[in-house]
């Protein structure tokens, strides 16, 4: 869960003016960032922004919970985001292959060949947050949503769940589809900041021999790194491992596609925009309050 989200309960008890600016900014820079990354688009991230918003003033005082006002924030904003999104052709709608994702023959060889890129291609690499966003953006909005919420706002799978209404195990399906299309959206540039080594014969048949086998690995991956693999099953994919330079290589690139989408940076809002419209939701909300405390006394009859 997003620290702000917590900082947001906080203030809200406080009461005070100034607090509550405190934490409407909070609310803000929380949906506009995750509107960015599932939305695509800065129109559509600002009018979701500006709708969350808008309908929390009646709803915060409700929220006794970080993990209650979460569900509620991410039910409302995905909601609205993908609405937007259906209304233009950005991103394929179809479902994601499984196989069409895994890496071939030719891929395989290449990642066992390649020498690890030099800190500075790698630093390079973690600040070009443009080609992963363009990697994200090109993925059908239902695999979209669920890489947004596990990787890069770092929630729990039961949590996805109850924002989503997903069962857990679709949830981590279309997980590990979502990295691997990543992963290869972003192998070009990858590969372009590696070298490459001659590879011998014998490793090369040895290659082919395991073709299939390393297949059945590499559908596995994300509940090793996830550490929600069965023990047996990790036991068998670790034994694996230890033979198999290439399927090395394919997880030490899912996990590099993991680690740039939780390190990669938060959009903001505008600030003078969004300034206004905290003052507009601000004057909602204390006027709330204050009919919330008003006493009843008009409906007291004086004898």
């Amino acid at each position: 869960m997003r620290p702000e989200i917590e900082q947001v309960v906080q203030l809200v008890r406080q009461g005070d003016p100034k607090s509550l600016q405190e934490a409407l900014a909070l609310l803000q820079i929380t949906v506009f960032s995750f509107s960015m990354k599932v939305c695509g688009q800065r129109q559509d991230a600002e009018d979701t922004m500006q709708e969350v918003l808008l309908r929390s003033v009646p709803n915060l005082p409700k929220f006794d919970s970080p993990k209650a006002l979460m569900v509620w924030l991410y039910k409302v904003a995905k909601t609205r985001c993908l609405m937007s999104r259906r209304k233009s052709k950005f991103a394929p709608k179809e479902a994601l292959s499984l196989e069409e994702l895994m890496p071939d023959r030719r891929e395989l060889e290449n990642l066992s060949n390649t020498v690890a890129p030099t800190p500075e291609t790698s630093l390079m690499r973690r600040e070009n947050a443009k080609r992963l966003r363009d990697a994200i953006h090109q993925l059908p909005p239902e695999y979209r949503l669920i890489l947004v919420l596990h990787d890069m706002e770092e929630l729990s799978d039961e949590d996805i769940a109850e924002i989503t209404g997903l069962r857990t195990g679709t949830i981590r399906v279309r997980l590990h589809r979502a990295r691997l299309f990543v992963r290869k959206g972003l192998g070009k540039a990858q590969r372009d900041e590696v070298r490459s080594k001659p590879m011998q014969r014998a490793a090369v048949a040895g290659l082919h021999q395991r073709e299939r086998s390393c297949g059945q690995m590499f559908a596995e991956l994300s509940d090793y790194l996830d550490e929600e693999l069965d023990d047996s099953l990790c036991a068998e994919l670790e034994k694996h491992m230890e033979g198999c330079e290439p399927c090395k290589a394919f997880l030490a690139s899912l996990e590099e596609t993991i680690r740039t989408c939780r390190t990669a940076p938060n959009d903001r809002p505008d600030e003078l925009a969004a300034a206004n419209l905290r003052r507009e939701v601000l004057s909602q909300y204390q006027e709330l309050l204050a009919n919330i405390r008003r006493p009843a006394t008009n409906n007291i009859t004086l004898r």
